[in-house]
């Protein structure tokens, strides 16, 4: 899709396109050509012999997330409790959504202290859970048909330590925490955060949003987000840390639109598949203009560096380990046993071993395949077209 229509759209948005969206591009576009290099491979069996090129490694890349998901996986199986798990979604209405667009790594990283705060604030109150909990949260920033629509997915144990750390506090069977309550103490407190940010000029407008650079017409924006709900959704509980683990593997590397929903593609347009969640979940087809598909996946091209999978409570990276532990004595459970080894990559930029074997076997007769010659990446134009994040 790039590939055939992205010189175009950069030419007609010329001047229009940041750092992170042309390397973004031009990543995709270079991904698995000779443009970021390879090796030729060749079967010791039957001879049989292929070339392969490397992949980008763009996190938002349709092709190269399954690695990064299964070793992100495989170092998340040791964190696992054996107690329920719950789902909860926190979602920005339209027009903070709107002032987030414009303010994407300010912003997101509100919706994510505000959604951790909520969780905890309410899960450490004596009427609810009254302990300390642990969670892990994926941004998503798009709907089924691509629009903006950030929203934060939390991974949250059903339960948590109480504040002398000697009892594991468990949740109600079923039920983590009141909906309700989370919703009203999430919108005080993103409103709350986002208005500092105003104050503290950490917020840029522009287009039909200039005005609320003005503090009065910033203050009257978002006056009625304090009065309408706010959604917060709790699905229901997992079965169990493998229905978590085959969850996260769907969510946490997941792109704004995967190559599986495209259904067709010509000069002109693109068309995908949908979800229409007003009516059932009915399976549809959106056909857009090839310019106006590629806006709106790159809507969701991240700044650089922001981080979208983050951990809190008792699940922070800075004392996961000690407080894992702790709660497993507490559960009188054993740690779960060390991954034997990581599942090998295969395919493009997969590892070759020390003998010059390749980690992916002959398709025609699965003998081993060793690499006979390398080849380096095409030099071009790095920052703007072929750079990974």
């Amino acid at each position: 899709m790039l590939r055939r229509h992205g010189d175009a759209y950069r030419a007609a948005q010329a001047g229009h396109l940041g750092r992170s969206t042309l390397r973004a591009m031009g990543a995709i576009e270079a991904c698995r050509t000779a443009a970021l290099g390879g090796h030729a491979l060749q079967c010791t069996g039957c001879g049989h012999t292929a070339v392969s090129y490397n992949s980008c490694r763009n996190r938002h890349c349709p092709k190269c997330q399954a690695n990064a998901a299964r070793e992100w996986l495989e170092a998340r199986q040791a964190d696992l409790l054996p107690v329920e798990y719950f789902h909860i979604v926190f979602t920005l209405p339209a027009p903070a959504a709107a002032i987030a667009f414009q303010n994407k790594a300010a912003v997101y990283a509100l919706l994510f202290e505000a959604a951790s705060q909520t969780l905890k604030t309410i899960a450490a109150d004596p009427r609810h859970l009254g302990a300390g909990i642990g969670m892990t949260m994926v941004l998503h920033t798009w709907g089924q048909t691509l629009t903006h629509h950030p929203h934060v997915h939390c991974i949250v144990p059903g339960g948590g330590l109480s504040f002398d750390g000697q009892t594991w506090i468990a949740c109600r069977p079923g039920f983590f925490l009141p909906v309700r309550v989370l919703s009203r103490l999430f919108r005080r407190l993103f409103l709350e955060k986002l208005a500092r940010a105003h104050c503290a000029g950490k917020l840029r407008f522009s287009g039909s949003l200039a005005n609320l650079a003005q503090e009065a017409s910033f203050a009257a924006y978002i006056a009625p987000l304090r009065r309408i709900r706010w959604v917060v959704y709790a699905k229901k509980p997992f079965s169990g840390p493998a229905q978590v683990l085959a969850y996260l593997s769907r969510y946490t590397h997941r792109i704004a639109i995967s190559n599986r929903r495209l259904t067709a593609m010509d000069d002109t347009h693109v068309s995908f598949t949908w979800r229409d969640y007003a009516h059932g979940s009915q399976k549809k087809v959106m056909r857009l203009e090839a310019h106006e598909f590629i806006r709106r996946f790159l809507l969701h091209v991240l700044p650089e560096g922001f981080q979208r999978i983050r951990h809190a409570g008792f699940l922070a990276n800075s004392h996961r380990r000690p407080k894992l532990a702790a709660i497993r004595a507490l559960l009188a459970v054993k740690p779960p046993a060390a991954a034997a080894t990581a599942t090998p990559r295969t395919g493009d930029n997969a590892p070759a071993t020390p003998e010059g074997a390749a980690a992916t076997p002959c398709p025609c007769c699965g003998s081993v395949m060793i690499v006979i010659e390398s080849f380096p990446a095409a030099r071009r134009n790095w920052r703007t077209r072929f750079d990974s994040s």
